[in-house]
């Protein structure tokens, strides 16, 4: 069988995209994991934020909210972001890059929202629309609508070689040869690898650790406390549960793309930042991971065909924004690879802001 389109990769960018397509074409979905969304999708703290990601993801992230939230796929909770007095002009300029945007930031005093913050935090902006994102259950909605219109989902099938023939492409895998039509890189952290067994020259899509812990509190949380994110880059945490805290010191190491694993000194450093923040006293560690976050060199995402290899289509360098964008995202990109007219949820987002071309 030759398929109309194979796709590297089934975490949310392959799993969303092959969800969109395989309506209209028939589908191979390659993952090299035993399961599908094992590093990045597996890992994720995902909330959805307005702000997340800069103002050229906005227009995704804002197009992705409807679908997320109708679908039950987000919880209210509310995102802070604080700082100190002299973070003044660093949150001044943080307001005023979303001019124009929609966005509506409301003056709050972390004093009044976070029980036991230290007294230098005097600086908060509150984004009300921020929400919790069910990464399970989106991912598995996006590989479950694939596989009901009869998209092949083919696990432990790590690519090997690829030779272009005349009818498209041969794929040698872990799994066996498969053949298509069109290539869909949705390879993540691996996304240049991934282009150049095809012989496209890479793009310089770099890899960067996210570590993340979570904490266990001697005392329980305010319900009604909000995601606190530092203006200045420093941290975020969030609630999860009555006396449960993620937290993550926002690091952004440079890392080969591989099976992340947390270093010892990160997690300190973390736990260093939030005890700089609040008074609470944490009872245990429980868990600690990381993950990769994967960037273009100006950081916006890739979704295009690859200029000087026309059956090559790139979507990846989605960063920590690609489970909140994948709505927008897949249904953009979705058009692009199909030569359709966009969905109407994507019909006024320029494509070419993300085109692959930029590059070349």
């Amino acid at each position: 069988m030759i398929y109309d389109i194979a796709i590297i990769g089934a975490g949310i960018a392959g799993a969303s995209l092959a969800a969109e397509l395989s309506a209209h074409a028939s589908v191979l979905l390659l993952e090299m994991e035993d399961t599908p969304g094992y590093h990045t999708t597996g890992r994720s703290a995902a909330f959805w934020s307005t702000t997340y990601g800069g103002p050229n993801i906005t227009p995704l992230t804002l197009a992705s909210g409807a679908w997320l939230a109708d679908r039950g796929f987000l919880k209210p909770i509310g995102e802070l972001h604080i700082g100190r007095a002299e973070d003044r002009a660093v949150m001044d300029d943080f307001v005023s890059r979303y001019t124009g945007s929609g966005i509506v930031f409301d003056a709050a005093d972390p004093q009044q929202v976070i029980p036991g913050v230290t007294s230098d935090w005097v600086l908060g902006l509150r984004e009300s629309t921020c929400a919790d994102i069910d990464v399970g259950a989106l991912h598995g909605h996006y590989l479950g609508a694939a596989r009901k219109n009869g998209a092949a989902v083919i696990c432990r099938a790590a690519l090997a070689a690829a030779t272009h023939v005349q009818e498209g492409w041969e794929l040698n895998t872990r799994a066996g040869t498969y053949h298509a039509r069109t290539i869909v890189n949705a390879a993540g952290a691996w996304a240049d690898d991934v282009a150049a067994q095809f012989g496209v020259r890479p793009i310089g899509i770099t890899p960067y650790r996210r570590t993340m812990v979570q904490l266990r509190l001697a005392a329980p949380l305010p319900v009604s406390l909000p995601i606190i994110v530092d203006i200045s880059g420093n941290f975020y945490f969030k609630p999860e549960g009555a006396d449960r805290l993620w937290l993550s010191p926002h690091d952004e190491i440079a890392s080969p793309p591989c099976d992340a694993a947390p270093e010892e000194l990160d997690v300190a450093i973390a736990i260093a930042r939030l005890e700089d923040v609040v008074d609470w006293k944490i009872a245990a560690v429980e868990r600690k991971w990381a993950g990769l976050r994967s960037f273009a060199p100006d950081r916006l995402p890739l979704y295009g065909f690859d200029p000087q290899v026309a059956d090559f289509f790139w979507f990846a360098g989605q960063g920590g924004f690609g489970i909140q964008t994948a709505p927008a995202a897949a249904k953009l990109a979705a058009a692009l690879l199909l030569r359709h007219a966009p969905d109407v949820m994507v019909a006024q987002i320029d494509a070419r802001r993300y085109a692959p071309s930029r590059f070349r």
